[in-house]
């Protein structure tokens, strides 16, 4: 990395570029980090073929109503907090200072596992597509190329970031909705069959690995709140940009994974098991041609790419709060003076993502099963542990507070939200082997990772209870202040609120 820490350090500021991004450019982010064509690509071998289920646009479906219902309250929430500590500030105002420390130890856990794996994924299948160009190079030189590449990006203002992703995005749906709409055009394999939505087959075989994977392919979206710092109009683009992705990313991943079923008809378990990895790019070579199965293999590249910039903005933000609010190094809370971003916390995001894959590569880990399954799989499980802090959260915080007194949006749909990650936590863990890939019990019990961040976290915020609060403003629509409130469970730290 050339980018110095110090060259602006005479104009350092403490806050994030006001008014950077709108709802627009938020639900690119999300949509990217979900990384749909990657999904699309990687995801039907497993729940058509190794689960043996034929319902897997049920799943989806499943998955996206559990997500919605969790989705209102912290949309809800995001009128009185947002920032780049994210889920953590959450559950710093309903539950105190040493909490929100651990939730977002576990966050920086869970984002991390998602960004070292998809650098694994990425060179894995980069290095056969540019051998087919002359470029013969092993999978970590073009892991490191394009982690370059993100973190000169990531290190500049987030409207870059947003512009980037927004054209990979809109390339990689419009290849997969070609495949989609040839698929439907042709009647499938033999008929458009409604078997997908089948409650009976969904349950059948394996549900709980067809679920697990539903919801892993749903990971990024939550990351509408750590913008809301950066956000135009927070309190109306933030809850927006929140509904919009579930809706997209729920309605994008039933109506492909239907129509893949649709696509090989009664033979759909047997081909994806036989060709897991080419088992989308021949459907939509039978079906639309191969100049879009050689177009989808390229923009691949291009998904994985965008989610890899969401997930590295996404732990630049969560470094950022955390020295903004002294728990960690103070210099990770610095933004540089002319792009206003999180440019410290980005070159060590950079430099942290350089050490870990050198040493996957010293280890000649395999880039695919002990990279990108094996730490996805504990990045999962972060994650929904994160979803469900949140979720309990806003029953902590707005209710306690009587802020909102709608019913649904503050009690009923939190309280289905957690219950149903709650059973998601239960799947991913019951399941990990799947996640991974792995018989080792050693690696099987990585999911533990997740909870040793939690008390870490926990630790250090007890230990710099002084420190400054995690989170931004906390205010709502009428513009009250939180300032100065108690905390809620007398662990210091959330009272004295500012706008950091």
């Amino acid at each position: 990395m050339t980018l110095e820490l110090t060259e602006n350090s005479a104009t350092d500021v403490q806050h994030l570029k006001k008014n950077a991004v709108g709802s627009a450019g938020i639900v690119f982010f999300v949509v990217s980090a979900a990384a749909p064509l990657t999904v699309v690509v990687g995801v039907p071998g497993v729940v058509f073929g190794l689960a043996g289920n034929y319902a897997a646009a049920l799943g989806f479906l499943v998955a996206g109503i559990v997500l919605g219902l969790f989705s209102v309250g912290y949309a809800a929430m995001s009128n009185h907090i947002s920032g780049p500590g994210g889920f953590a500030v959450y559950v710093e105002m309903a539950f105190g200072r040493r909490l929100g420390g651990a939730a977002a130890y576990i966050a920086l856990i869970g984002y991390g596992g998602f960004l070292i794996g998809i650098y694994g994924f990425f060179g894995y299948l980069a290095a056969p597509d540019f051998k087919t160009l002359g470029l013969s190079l092993p999978w970590w030189a073009w892991t490191f190329v394009c982690m370059a590449v993100v973190g000169a990006i990531g290190y500049r203002a987030i409207d870059l970031s947003a512009k980037i992703v927004s054209v990979l995005l809109c390339c990689e749906v419009t290849i997969v909705l070609i495949m989609d709409i040839a698929i439907l055009a042709h009647g499938g394999h033999s008929g458009l069959s409604v078997s997908g939505f089948s409650v009976s087959q969904l349950f059948h075989s394996s549900p709980g690995v067809v679920l697990l994977f539903a919801v892993a392919s749903f990971v990024g979206f939550e990351a509408t709140t750590l913008y809301g710092e950066e956000a135009r109009d927070r309190h109306v683009t933030i809850p927006r940009a929140t509904y919009i992705a579930v809706v997209v990313i729920t309605a994008f991943y039933v109506f492909t994974f239907w129509l893949l079923g649709v696509a090989y008809g009664g033979d759909v378990i047997k081909v994806a098991l036989a060709s897991p990895g080419t088992f989308t790019f021949d459907a939509a070579h039978h079906y639309a041609g191969h100049w879009v199965s050689t177009t989808m293999s390229w923009l691949v590249l291009s998904s994985i790419f965008a989610c890899l910039l969401a997930f590295h903005n996404g732990i630049a933000r969560y470094l950022f709060a955390l020295g903004r609010s002294g728990l960690m190094a103070p210099k990770l809370g610095l933004s540089h003076g002319q792009h206003e971003s999180p440019y410290v916390a980005s070159v060590v995001t950079s430099a942290l993502a350089v050490v870990l894959v050198g040493i996957c590569v010293v280890l000649r880990a395999n880039p695919y099963v002990q990279m990108y399954a094996l730490m996805c799989g504990f990045g999962t499980v972060a994650m929904l542990v994160l979803y469900a802090c949140g979720s309990l959260s806003v029953l902590g915080y707005l209710r306690r507070k009587g802020l909102d007194k709608r019913l649904w949006h503050s009690l009923v749909a939190p309280i289905l939200g957690t219950a149903g990650l709650i059973v998601m936590i239960y799947l991913s863990i019951a399941n990990f082997s799947a996640l991974t890939g792995s018989s080792n019990t050693l690696v099987n019990l990585l999911w533990l990772l997740p909870f040793i961040a939690a008390v870490i976290g926990y630790i250090v915020a007890a230990k710099r209870w002084h420190s400054t609060p995690l989170g931004g403003v906390s205010e709502g629509l009428s513009g009250e202040s939180g300032a100065g409130e108690p905390d809620p469970v007398g662990q210091s730290g959330v009272g004295g609120l500012h706008n950091l």
